[in-house]
């Protein structure tokens, strides 16, 4: 049999090769979302909040943590008949914000000009919306930090634009929480709050962190009931000095006072905030 020769109109051959044409491997979507490519993604996650923190020049954060659920009094509609204390918590909507409020006030007014310190929460609603809602207050710019899940967590209204990030991956949500944090202010929650808390107190307490963060835990009396932080001593599993990691207070003006006075009694070099903000 004589071979044919076939011959392909232009027509043809352009549509062959629109159907052979290729993706560059990092404009490829499938594959970027695959599991392949996982190790690239969570890669993103640090890489792009680098980007912004470094480009936006900020210097250190506040970072604020507590349940995405509490609202101020003027929203709650009825009670929750499996929770009766729940509407106890809604005054700790009203003190974050003004806490944050204060403080941005006060970064603003701070006489060291090379340093640009923002408030951070995770993003979300309950204490997290009041403390990127206190910033606004004051005219300042706030950092969320905000994780996609099912239920609860989308972005509040209150954060800065370009602050707003979206994680897909706890750990390096947590990893920017911690990494510029100046002081942290845990106020009442859930788990997510909880995890947010020990984490922290575990990285510092082993010091894998390079340097001791002032952490408030604001509300002693929730707090004391949650965790018997005394019982541990007690039990031996952890040391008494432990308990001098963080600082309980219950008031608005006691807590502004701790924290100014602590980032203003070890403020960062420059030099020393690109140490920090490049990771240990």
């Amino acid at each position: 049999m004589e071979n044919q020769e076939f011959i392909y109109s232009e027509k043809e051959i352009k549509k062959i090769e629109e159907r052979n044409k290729t993706k560059k491997s990092y404009e490829n979507l499938a594959f970027l979302h695959s599991p392949w490519a996982r190790t690239i993604r969570m890669l993103s996650e640090y890489q792009y909040p680098l980007s912004i923190f470094v480009t936006e020049n900020v210097s250190g954060t506040v970072v604020f943590f507590g349940s995405a659920r509490i609202k101020p009094a003027s929203e709650l509609k009825s009670p929750i008949d499996h929770a009766p204390k729940f509407g106890d918590l809604s005054r700790f909507y009203d003190d974050a914000r003004e806490l944050s409020r204060r403080l941005t006030l006060w970064f603003r007014e701070s006489k060291n000009q090379h340093q640009k310190y923002l408030i951070c929460s995770g993003g979300g609603p309950g204490i997290m919306e009041a403390a990127n809602r206190g910033a606004m207050d004051a005219g300042g710019e706030s950092i969320g930090l905000n994780i996609s899940l099912p239920f609860e967590q989308k972005p509040n209204p209150y954060i800065t634009k370009k602050f707003s990030i979206e994680f897909h991956y706890f750990f390096l949500r947590k990893y920017w929480f911690v990494s510029l944090a100046q002081a942290i202010v845990v106020f009442p929650g859930g788990f997510g709050t909880l995890d947010e808390f020990l984490e922290t107190l575990t990285l510092i307490q082993t010091q894998k962190h390079p340097y001791r963060i002032p952490i408030v835990v604001y509300g002693s009396d929730f707090w004391k009931k949650i965790v018997n932080f005394d019982a541990l001593v007690e039990y031996g599993v952890i040391s008494p000095e432990d308990l001098d990691l963080f600082h309980f207070i219950d008031n608005l003006d006691e807590a502004f006072h701790f924290i100014t006075k602590s980032i203003s009694a070890y403020p960062l070099e420059p030099e020393e905030r690109e140490h920090m903000i490049e990771g240990q």
